[in-house]
């Protein structure tokens, strides 16, 4: 005879099955522009979203567009200072100077049919109280999805919008790039080489959170499960006592 606790397991551990094929492998990897902010001569995540995010007059900003995984960090491949960006911006009263570096990536980042230009440098002159956003838009074309979303800057990437890819996230230390500032004459190194010695945004941005969050539903299952075996299991011992 079936016992009465097939019954429940039954549907659970095929919707345990489906939870496992749902969740990738391998942690899932993503494209898009990342978001930075200096933090002394060194690059940092931003803590907030550049609509939400107020520069300071003499800080800097960046951008990096590149394959990242949940374990990896493409930061822009250039430390500048405010100075070597600003010298010589006129700012008048009431307004701030930002820097910004904008690093296209390497081939291996690219989309199918994309080449990223060389990586540059920019000295954005706004009002004080302008957005990470606003800063970019002052020195870029941008493309902006849902919700503010930078997908792309300059028309790079010509399509897409951070969506997740089939391509692991290249890992290593990366070699740094000069950047081409207003003025120069470009040509110089644009990180369009092999892409070697590629590390890790998002946005950032993506979906992250599913694989946690599909680990978090097939746990609880396994708990009511366990519980509902139990009290099944309580509930026929005390039946044969009776």
């Amino acid at each position: 005879m079936r016992h009465p606790a097939h019954a429940l397991l039954a549907p659970l551990a095929a919707g345990l099955v489906l939870l496992a094929a749902a969740v990738p492998a391998q942690a899932q990897s993503y494209r898009y522009w990342g978001y930075y902010v200096q933090d002394g001569d060194a690059w940092t995540f931003a803590q907030t979203g550049p609509s939400e995010t107020v520069p300071a007059d003499g800080s800097v900003e960046g951008w990096r567009f590149a394959i990242t995984g949940e374990a990896s960090s493409r930061f822009p491949r250039a430390e500048p200072t405010a100075e070597e960006l600003c010298e010589g911006a006129a700012v008048p009263d009431g307004n701030k100077a930002v820097g910004v570096v904008i690093d296209y990536g390497t081939a291996l980042d690219a989309p199918e049919g994309d080449t990223p230009p060389a990586a540059r440098g920019a000295c954005a002159v706004v009002a004080a109280d302008a957005s990470g956003t606003d800063v970019l838009a002052a020195v870029a074309e941008l493309r902006v999805g849902e919700g503010g979303f930078v997908c792309a800057i300059d028309g790079y990437p010509s399509a897409g919008c951070g969506e997740p890819v089939d391509v692991e996230a290249p890992t290593g230390e990366e070699q740094p790039v000069t950047l081409e500032l207003p003025g120069q004459d470009s040509g110089q190194d644009s990180g369009q080489d092999s892409g070697q010695d590629s590390g890790q945004d998002a946005d950032s941005t993506g979906t992250p959170w599913l694989p946690v969050a599909l680990g978090v539903v097939a746990v609880g299952a396994l708990g009511a499960l366990a519980v509902a075996l139990s009290r099944r299991r309580s509930s026929r011992d005390e039946g044969s006592t009776g």
